[in-house]
């Protein structure tokens, strides 16, 4: 293609500045443009990179990227090679042999010879692909002492790969190489060329603003199954954080909010930006959105040189602009100057949620006359504070004496709702011992010698009742078959040694007639006879005297080893019509010194001398038994 004059110059102007811009060439295919002077210009593959001796020597090349569009629809990348060459006279000439009919051609051939120059490319990683050009040379029409420049248009069936790295050179001269890197995917596709170009795709995006639900809802063009990828982020350079919702809160929307969007499933998928609440249409609605999630912090602090200053941190969804002040109890900013920051775009960072952020500092501030702060906003109707620093030091003492008043009165209330607890820990301890409540010892109940079944009945009732206690229990009555089998004192003993080990009591309930039947016991005599008067009264055919009178005489072995209370207690029922209720009655001898309670109403007293359990019992110190009876809850006759 040869185009003469200032036309063809203009053509290359117009190639290098389109290239730049990545704008649409008006090439359709392969071309090569040659400058005045340059006639019968074609190009083609060359293969053999050793050039020809007729090739003009190359001083410089310059390579750029254009979009070249088949039919003005589908565009791809291609190579633009502007040659600046020099043809020496003397080189013009072909130096091939002739035939005799060529040397009878007519002296054109001659004085305008043929020349060519060769030019390679080569993508990072693959092998190079070098073009020839060739034409024919006018020395009478060269604009500028044999100096020229070609331009070679280099397409590819797909368009040269995006953001790949080129070198492009002339074999001739290898230290011309350039190396460049062909532009982003992301620098070609602007909006207006995303229709052109078939790897622009991107998901099409746009916002409805719901007032009544208070969001914003983010609709995609052609996709109701999957939705493409999205960020949010504020301000076009900040940080863009994912969002996998349909619908964002409308307070979170500021008019600088932007939405960035792409599809990770297709390979041809770019990511677009969308900043669409920055227009006039929606900024009454978002505008507020700004002033409600500013904050401000002031605190004070030293400086090197040990004078007082007070730093301020504002945060903000957008960058702003303005000014922060100083003043004093929020009574307006001072005039003068250097109690004065501006607030510049440039100057703000943006921290982890998203926020941007400005730090600055008022230097030498008396922090005893309440000092705040005061922001100034471009394009807000009111300032913004005042933000104060607060003196916490009265604060700080008065939280400590609230938290010793409350300190006082728990432990008072404790002390108040554990009052026998801590009797009983301050009685152990003065007294030498350590006691803890446990309520998992054996307990014995046995029956008095009676055969009134309101009694006996009772007694069962008790049993059960102590073992929802959690205490393990041990009823003559439930033990007949054993009690047949080994017989009434060796049953008893088996539950004694039981008690040794484990820990527990005997419970031996009293009734008038079982007092009778000890005070009988107590006049026996050597043939085991009971003696009243001039009557000799055997023992009662109950079933339950045997073992009654069987624990008559371990309680008398106990007394006679000084240990009668550690496993003997005594009960009494109230409720029982048959009993006499007389609390002033002397107990039989052998009965004496034994702790008695009355139940009901000494059940809690009772249910407390079960539950405790002796632990380093030192010489001289009083036994449990001791103890109880020195107590309000239990009493002894």
């Amino acid at each position: 293609m040869f185009l003469p004059g200032w036309s063809a110059w203009c053509v290359l102007l117009t190639l290098h500045m389109s290239a730049c811009g990545l704008e649409i060439s008006g090439y359709e295919s392969e071309e090569v443009i040659c400058s005045q002077g340059l006639s019968d210009c074609t190009m083609k593959d060359e293969v053999s990179l050793s050039e020809p001796k007729n090739t003009v020597d190359v001083q410089n090349i310059k390579p750029d990227f254009k979009l070249c569009c088949e039919d003005r629809t589908t565009c791809t990348l291609c190579l633009v090679i502007e040659t600046e060459i020099y043809i020496h006279p003397e080189k013009a000439v072909e130096d091939e042999g002739h035939s005799g009919s060529e040397e009878e051609d007519n002296s054109d051939e001659t004085s305008n010879p043929k020349a060519s120059v060769m030019v390679c490319y080569k993508i990072a990683a693959t092998l190079p692909t070098c073009k020839k050009v060739e034409f024919t040379v006018n020395h009478a029409a060269l604009a500028q002492h044999n100096q020229t420049k070609i331009a070679m248009v280099i397409m590819k069936p797909d368009g040269f790969p995006f953001s790949s790295q080129m070198y492009v050179y002339p074999p001739k001269s290898i230290h011309l190489m350039r190396e460049f890197i062909a532009p982003s995917l992301y620098e070609v596709c602007s909006k207006e060329l995303q229709k052109r170009v078939p790897k622009c795709y991107a998901p099409t995006i746009s916002t409805v603003i719901n007032q009544e639900k208070n969001q914003v809802e983010l609709l995609f063009k052609g996709r109701n199954k999957t939705l493409p990828s999205v960020c949010v982020q504020y301000e076009e350079e900040g940080n863009c954080q994912s969002w996998n919702r349909s619908t964002i809160p409308l307070y979170s929307v500021t008019p600088c909010t932007c939405l960035q969007v792409w599809d990770d499933d297709e390979r041809t998928s770019v990511r677009t930006q969308h900043c669409p609440f920055n227009k006039t249409n929606v900024l009454h609605v978002v505008q507020k959105n700004i002033w409600e999630n500013v904050s401000v912090s002031v605190r004070p602090g030293k400086m090197t040189d040990y004078s007082t200053m007070l730093s301020w941190n504002l945060s903000a969804p957008c960058r702003l602009e303005g000014e922060v002040c100083l003043s004093h109890r929020g009574n307006g900013c001072r005039e003068t100057n250097t109690f004065r920051q501006q607030l510049k775009k440039d100057t703000w960072k943006q921290n982890s949620k998203g926020h941007w952020e400005k730090t600055g500092v008022f230097e030498n501030i008396n922090l005893q006359l309440t000092p705040c702060v005061m922001v100034k906003v471009k394009g807000a109707q009111h300032e913004l504070g005042p933000f104060c620093f607060e003196n916490t030091g009265r604060w700080r003492w008065s939280l400590l004496v609230v938290g010793v008043m409350l300190l006082v009165c728990l432990t008072a209330l404790m002390f108040y709702l554990l009052h026998d607890l801590v009797k009983k820990w301050v009685w152990s301890w003065n007294n030498g011992g350590l006691v803890q409540i446990d309520r998992t010892g054996h307990v014995v109940l046995l029956s008095p010698p009676d055969m009134y079944d309101g009694v006996l009945e009772s007694v069962c009732q008790l049993g059960s009742f102590l073992r929802d206690q959690g205490f393990s229990v041990s009823v003559d009555q439930w033990s007949r078959k054993e009690q047949c089998t080994l017989g009434p004192l060796p049953w008893l003993h088996s539950q004694l040694l039981r008690l040794n080990s484990h820990g527990g009591r005997v419970l031996l309930v009293l009734t008038d007639k079982a007092l009778e039947k000890t005070e009988e016991w107590t006049h026996r005599d050597e043939d085991g006879v009971m003696k009243r008067g001039d009557k000799d009264l055997p023992l009662s055919s109950s079933p339950y005297s045997d073992m009654f009178t069987a624990s008559l005489f371990i309680i008398q072995a106990d007394k006679q080893l000084g240990r009668a209370g550690e496993r003997f207690l005594l009960l009494k029922f109230d409720s029982h019509p048959l009993q006499s209720h007389s609390s002033d009655r002397t107990l039989p001898v052998v009965l004496q010194g034994l702790p008695l309670f009355q139940l009901p109403s000494q059940t809690q007293a009772l249910l407390d001398e079960l539950g405790v359990v002796e632990t380093e019992k030192g010489p001289g110190r009083m036994t449990w038994t001791e103890w109880s009876l020195g107590s309000s809850d239990g009493w002894r006759i």
